[in-house]
């Protein structure tokens, strides 16, 4: 994409969301751009496709496929993939995390050789990216120093997964830079045979490890058939050829790593993962921190030319071209040494060649200036402690040292504010030495999640999940939270609290079981008091006529026993007494007549005859005629 055609979509809106702010960088494939999210408020990156990609159906199919794919993917050292499309006027675009720092190809240029320590921790994300993304059954294909980020802060970060395989329905011969710039770490199998599998990536890993151990490329090539062809035909140099310093081990990790034939390597990223840690504990600190100087090559690649400092750290490029044309000059000032050697009698030469190389750079001057005030010369470590992390960076970068941070939490030191350092105030050390600092991140608490609603089976999780611990542990009857799950807790949701704060919970029995009070033959006001004072409810079922229970008292209860819950309905009757009947009135009739109207309506008749029998009539009646009486209750009857 032409730098014209590339600031023209500054400003545009990407899919009505992505409006891009700055152009970012230029590939075979692609321009990144810096663009802002106007939906989430957040800066990302947005890869448009060339037109030429853009333009191809199969393509676009693929790209669309292999965009979800990366999408799932979900691991701290994998560039994030937030969204894909396609404009109306044919853009079709990725949209990524923006990851602020350098790419590896960037920090091999300026930094390589890099020592061990260094290598091996930058490979170690990188290997843990590939296998999230092996475990996900996505293979990259396309590993290499352009596609591994290092943010500001030293997180390593893999991109463009997936893209490799949607780009691959092009020819290799349709985009030469991509071709050229990926030749150089396709491995063997991808090809003679087209085909890729965990076991390309392991490859690819193997040769950044290379490419960082010794500022190089493993396998170059003016042409990429060139290169392919020394890909299948050719072997992996030792980094130690070409580094002396580099520790025999870390050979062996690279040559097991960019064998031929794929059954010759690791067998998958894991165990790669698990032979570089064994490396590395093997390893002394000497080694680990040994940094070494690239030897000149033989084949015209160019070649970085580095001195080593008294104190270990890292070096500074001298020059950038190739062995040949550096070694021109010094040669012609010595006639000790012959101007054309052989390949066997340069290799043994390489030491010497370096270190004429740095006497000539300091016989500019005196070489007094390098040991005391140049780069060879020793400064004091100043007092940094309870300065801000700006102010340690500006105060270290004015006596000539590096810095470097990590964080640590402080009850007594203020967030952002320095609590150590190393080496300590006062120590005399090499300019440009590393200092390391401290800084407080303020005094540590965690915020206590809300438990409220939790089984307490995983509160004892949770609370472990943010450092705390579960406190003492009461249960309570509750009428609204389920048996077994949280009511309430101490210190309350969202309070702020130490590290290994204990918090108390009060967990639910469930509902209360309430014993039924037994209100039969009492009264209906005094049987309702009883009731609701229990935390029930009376409910009052029909009156009903009782010839045993006095009117308004309870006949009956339901439930008449057991436990009910609050709220629950206990019902109860009530007496109306028994049933009354008007008596009729019965004087002057025989009594068997006067008896049977009686019996007839339900009483009960007893006969009296203080005169004996005589006349058999009735003569009086209990109760008299038109009067009303408890059914079944008994009239007297005196007969004459």
């Amino acid at each position: 994409m032409t730098s014209s055609v590339a600031d023209a979509l500054v400003g545009r809106v990407i899919d009505g969301r992505y409006r891009i702010l700055t152009h970012l960088a230029d590939g075979g494939m692609a321009s990144v751009y810096v663009a802002m999210d106007a939906r989430l408020e957040r800066r990302v990156a947005v890869k448009i496709m060339r037109p030429g990609l853009a333009t191809d159906s199969l393509f676009v199919d693929r790209f669309r496929r292999e965009a979800r794919s990366a999408a799932r993917l979900s691991h701290p050292n994998v560039v994030a993939v937030f969204d894909q499309g396609e404009e109306d006027s044919g853009e079709v675009f990725l949209v990524m995390e923006l990851v602020t720092g350098k790419t590896l190809r960037e920090v091999i240029h300026e930094e390589a050789p890099l020592t061990a320590r260094e290598s091996l921790a930058i490979l170690e994300p990188i290997l843990e990216a590939l296998r999230a993304a092996h475990e996900a059954d996505i293979i990259h294909r396309d590993v290499k120093p352009e596609n591994v980020l290092i943010r500001s802060d030293g997180e390593v970060k893999v991109a463009d997964f997936g893209l490799a395989r949607a780009a691959s329905t092009q020819t290799t011969t349709s985009q030469t830079g991509v071709v050229l710039g990926t030749a150089s770490y396709l491995s063997p199998e991808q090809v003679e045979l087209g085909v890729s599998d965990a076991r390309s990536d392991v490859y690819a890993a193997g040769l950044l490890l290379f490419e960082m151990l010794t500022g190089r490329k493993a396998v170059t090539g003016e042409t990429a058939i060139q290169i392919a062809y020394r890909h299948v035909h050719g072997t992996i140099e030792a980094p130690s050829q070409v580094v002396p310093a580099v520790p025999a081990p870390l050979d062996d990790l690279v040559a097991r790593a960019t064998a031929t034939e794929p059954d010759d390597r690791f067998p998958d990223v894991p165990a790669f993962l698990a032979a570089l840690r064994s490396v590395r504990g093997r390893l002394s600190a000497a080694e680990l921190d040994r940094r070494g100087v690239a030897a000149p090559t033989g084949d015209g690649e160019p070649a970085v030319a580095h001195t080593q400092r008294l104190d270990g750290t890292r070096p500074t490029r001298v020059a950038e071209a190739p062995v040949a044309h550096a070694a021109a000059p010094v040669l012609s000032h010595t006639s000790a040494l012959p101007i054309s050697a052989s390949p066997a009698r340069r290799r043994r030469r390489r030491w010497p060649l370096v270190a004429l190389l740095v006497v000539l750079l300091l016989a500019g001057t005196s070489t007094g200036w390098w040991f005391t005030a140049g780069p060879g010369g020793s400064t004091v470590v100043p007092q940094l402690v309870h300065d801000t992390v700006d102010q340690a960076r500006s105060t270290l970068a004015a006596h000539s040292l590096r810095v470097d941070t990590s964080g640590a939490f402080s009850e007594t030191v203020p967030k952002g504010l320095v609590i150590e350092l190393t080496p300590r105030a006062g120590t005399e050390v090499r300019k440009q030495s590393v200092v390391a600092l401290v800084v407080s991140k303020g005094p540590e608490r965690y915020t206590v999640p809300d438990l409220t609603k939790v089984k307490v089976a995983d509160v004892a999780g949770k609370l472990g999940a943010v450092t705390l611990k579960q406190g003492t542990t009461t249960e309570a009857w509750s009428e609204t939270v389920p048996k077994g799950v949280v009511i309430s807790q101490d210190p309350a949701k969202g309070t702020s609290v130490k590290r290994g704060t204990p918090v108390a919970v009060v967990v639910s029995k469930g509902r209360e079981p309430i014993p039924v009070p037994n209100v039969v033959d009492k009264p209906f006001a005094d049987a309702q008091a009883a009731i609701t004072a229990t935390g029930l409810v009376v409910q009052r079922a029909d009156d009903a006529n009782s010839d045993t229970v006095v009117k308004g008292n309870i006949i009956s209860q339901s439930p008449a026993d057991g436990t009910l819950h609050r709220g629950d309905p206990v019902t109860v009757t009530v007496s109306k007494g028994p049933v009354m009947v008007q008596v009729p009135t019965v004087l002057g009739k025989p009594v068997t007549e006067a008896e049977k109207a009686l019996t007839d309506l339900g009483f009960k008749v007893r006969i009296e005859r203080p005169l004996g029998q005589f006349f058999e009539l009735v003569r009086n009646q209990s109760v008299q005629g038109g009067q009303s009486a408890p059914k079944g209750s008994t009239i007297v009857l005196t007969v004459v």
